[in-house]
């Protein structure tokens, strides 16, 4: 009954999760603008105590600058016999993003110059930028670019490039201790569901999980826009940042069925790497494990030196491994409820395992009698049962030097299947943590 209702509970959140992202899915995100704002306006429905902060254009963050906000409104191309045929209505990835204004008519080979797709994916419009470079643009599929007739054509960008602010939304969660969790995933994509719409969509929920769980440490979550949003907010928290965190994780493309990635931080051991590694060995197995020369994603502003965070990143199918990767292609049915809980349910295993982990040591010199503490059978003779060889092997290696992580991996175990044991020697007062 308990594994049903388990199930039944699961299916519900996966299906939340899946649905927020159904929710943010229209919104024309960008590194700044309005639909940044609505997309935290949403997330900030789920979590009230998310704080949503402007930073000014022309601020100057380490070697950059927050540039002069996107909004757009209506883009289309109207071809010579008077069909709308490019419409950011339809698609918002038809436009390419911080495309300035445009207002006149032109000629096929004028409009070409400005056109983009991808002729070996003829069926998908891309999805292209010019944040720091003013131009204009439009993007189609192989497919309808090659219908495209000669003639005059109404190019029409109803757009503006102003002062005003990069938006970022921010959650501290205190625990008992100052020392943080770090959790960073960003908001900056148009209409793409895994490199997008998923790590804004897990990373609100596991958000919720911590908020109703009982925390040793204290959480620091945010929503940037990617690069220019993490550089920004670690150019106006660094030290503190430097001071507090002691592991975290960059969340992204966490939505699809396939199996799981891992990207190492630069250091490549650190907590985040050793737990991130400790429970895909045990969820997953034929997770890919890439390098640190594969990022791509904010885990490189995090681990950049002279910052050197702790931040590994989890993924289901990395960034840039999959055709659909930044296409139009990328859309809710390439995600699934399924596999935006898988992602979920990995990272909230993450976190559970980096709350739980301490060094322990025995309290007793050699063997401690068990049996007069109800702990093992007092018929000797028989193979001890599973649960009692793992005390005993807790025990026997409790130095004080291990960590239950440690202890886990040389076990071949998961931690987390190890702490109900933990529980009861300390209880029995046969463990004590070291401080």
């Amino acid at each position: 009954m308990k594994s049903n209702n388990c199930s039944k509970n699961e299916k519900i959140l996966s299906n939340k999760i899946y649905n927020l992202c159904k929710v943010l899915w229209p919104f024309a995100r960008s590194i700044t603008g309005n639909g940044v704002r609505e997309t935290l306006n949403i997330i900030k429905q789920e979590i009230p105590e998310l704080t949503i902060n402007e930073v000014p254009t022309g601020t100057q963050c380490f070697d950059w600058k927050v540039p002069r906000e996107w909004n757009i409104r209506d883009a289309y191309v109207i071809a010579p016999d008077g069909t709308k045929i490019i419409d950011f209505k339809i698609n918002n990835l038809h436009i390419v993003n911080y495309s300035i204004p445009v207002n006149q008519t032109m000629s096929l080979s004028e409009l070409q110059l400005h056109l983009h797709s991808l002729p070996d994916q003829p069926d998908a419009i891309p999805y292209v930028t010019s944040y720091f470079q003013e131009r204009w643009g439009f993007c189609l599929s192989e497919n309808q670019r090659k219908t495209l007739i000669e003639g005059g054509y109404q190019v029409f960008i109803d757009s503006d490039l102003s002062d005003g602010s990069l938006t970022y939304g921010e959650l501290i969660i205190p625990g008992k201790s100052e020392k943080e969790i770090f959790l960073s995933t960003y908001t900056c994509h148009p209409s793409m569901a895994n490199n997008e719409l998923s790590g804004p969509a897990v990373t609100t929920y596991l958000a919720k999980w911590i908020q109703s769980q009982s925390r040793e440490y204290t959480y620091r979550i945010i929503f940037v826009p990617e690069t220019i949003g993490s550089i920004c907010y670690l150019s106006k928290n660094i030290h503190e940042m430097k001071d507090k965190i002691i592991a975290g994780y960059n969340i992204t493309c966490v939505g699809d069925d396939n199996s799981y990635s891992y990207l190492p931080s630069r250091n490549g051991n650190t907590i985040s790497d050793k737990v991130a590694l400790h429970i895909l060995k045990n969820v997953n197995p034929e997770f890919v494990h890439y390098s640190y020369l594969d990022r791509g994603s904010d885990e490189q502003q995090y681990c950049s030196p002279g910052v050197d965070l702790p931040i590994a990143t989890v993924m289901r199918t990395k960034y840039g491994e999959y055709e659909e990767y930044h296409t139009s292609l990328d859309d809710l049915n390439y995600i699934s409820p399924e596999g935006l809980f898988g992602a979920y349910e990995v990272l909230t295993q993450c976190i559970q395992c980096i709350e739980l982990n301490k060094v322990y040591k025995a309290t007793i010199l050699c063997e401690p009698q068990m049996g007069r503490r109800g702990l093992r059978p007092t018929l000797g003779g028989s193979a001890l049962e599973p649960d009692v060889q793992l005390m005993s092997d807790i025990l026997a290696y409790a130095d004080g030097k291990s960590d239950l992580l440690g202890l886990a991996d040389q076990f071949n175990l998961s931690m987390l299947d190890m702490i109900e044991s933990v529980n009861i020697l300390v209880r029995e007062n046969l463990l004590n943590e070291i401080k």
